[in-house]
């Protein structure tokens, strides 16, 4: 049996047990069961129910689904947070929004027992392939309780043997990577051409953008200063240092994003910086609109987060500021994004969800030894490379 890719041993050792369970069950089962891949799937479901970025990182593996079974009908199941931004992935044709009490926040969210009831419903489509692109015992279940009469996906998170074909998911390369290896290998070889995802941003969102921008003048730089976990938070002072430093050296216009939640920090960013250099837009934007606002700016500097995942999805230049998270597993990779981190022995632990106890309760070291002085460099760096770089205003100094 392979490993489980599990931090807590408790959570480990129970879905190590239900795997034993499901191992043999699956092995007095299978004299049994008649299944085989499909030659040529006309109906198939994919399975994504996790956060914005990890949608976003599958969406080459969405399009290779695409090149490969161009007939197909694709729905896709995602969490509510993510239905929008779903139904503007082409080429899926149906989306269905199914929260999970583990993923969901605020205590929402259903239970295992009510996803797979819903699950069961997914009979009535006869699905002839599911893929499920997340590692978990639970979306197996799910997979499992679909009906579609080829399943594939991940044994590392347990539930690999309610799957047709489960391969282990790989720590070490990128999430983006895996999602295309597991449907290359579902399909038995690659797209016969690169494949470009396509995320269509409705015009609406557009005309949003343009509304909340208005005509600002300068590199249009973008800050997400909220770090979504406290333990990839890096220190909000720093970011309004390299705005501060990039207002002065080229005339930037900061456009500040976050979340309704994430006030507070942007309130911290508004009073350090001067009022007329700034654009707020964080507050209860839809994720298009942020999609349409971040395919305008020069520049995105966040943190490891969702919308550094959607400013990679439309094209916009990246500088991330990376601490526990694997850069290897997460990082943007077009060709002008920058990931600024130090080398520690401890980092990355990649402990997002369970955090080392001496990391909790304060900014890690793997976050606390960047300097805001190395993380502006990058931006210029970036702003140099598309000649977005500016003037320096005659009122400043870039001293």
């Amino acid at each position: 049996m392979s490993p489980l890719h599990i931090y807590d041993r408790r959570e480990r050792t129970l879905v190590t047990t239900a795997d034993r369970v499901l191992a043999l069950g699956a092995a007095i089962a299978r004299p049994f069961r008649r299944r085989r891949a499909p030659i040529a799937p006309r109906r198939i479901l994919l399975l994504r129910l996790e956060r914005i970025g990890d949608l976003l990182m599958v969406l080459p593996a969405i399009a290779d689904v695409q090149a490969l079974a161009p007939d197909a009908q694709i729905d896709l199941v995602v969490g509510s947070w993510n239905a929008d931004l779903a139904r503007s992935i082409d080429p899926v044709r149906r989306v269905q929004a199914l929260d999970a009490a583990w993923l969901a926040r605020e205590g929402q969210g259903l239970s295992l027992q009510s996803l797979i009831r819903a699950a069961r419903h997914w009979h009535s489509v006869r699905y002839d392939l599911a893929i499920n692109f997340e590692p978990d015992v639970r979306s197996n279940l799910l997979l499992a309780a679909s009906g579609a009469a080829w399943t594939v996906g991940y044994r590392s998170g347990g539930g690999g043997a309610l799957l047709d074909v489960a391969l282990d998911y790989d720590t070490r390369a990128h999430t983006t990577d895996n999602a295309r290896r597991l449907v290359s290998t579902t399909f038995g070889r690659t797209p016969p051409a690169e494949t470009a995802p396509t995320l269509i941003v409705p015009s609406e969102a557009h005309d949003n953008a343009s509304r909340l921008l208005g005509d600002a003048t300068g590199p249009l730089v973008g800050i997400h200063v909220s770090g979504g976990r406290p333990i990839k938070q890096w220190e909000p002072g720093r970011f309004a240092d390299v705005a501060h430093r990039l207002i002065e050296t080229t005339g930037a216009t900061i456009v500040l994003s976050g979340s309704a939640g994430d006030r507070a920090l942007v309130d911290s960013m508004k009073q350090a910086l001067p009022a007329d250099t700034i654009i707020d837009v964080a507050g209860h934007l839809d994720l298009l609109t942020l999609a349409a606002i971040l395919e305008r700016l020069d520049l995105l500097i966040t943190g490891d987060t969702g919308p550094m995942h959607l400013a990679a999805a439309v094209g916009t230049p990246i500088v991330a500021v990376f601490g526990p998270s694997d850069p290897a597993r997460y990082a943007p990779r077009g060709p002008l994004d920058h990931v600024v981190r130090v080398d520690l022995p401890c980092s990355p632990c990649n402990r997002i969800r369970l955090p080392p106890a001496r990391c909790v309760g304060h900014t890690p070291d793997c976050l606390a030894s960047i300097s805001a002085g190395s993380v502006f460099a990058a931006a210029m760096s970036v702003l140099d490379e598309t000649g977005r770089r500016g003037a320096v205003p005659a009122h400043t100094s870039s001293a």
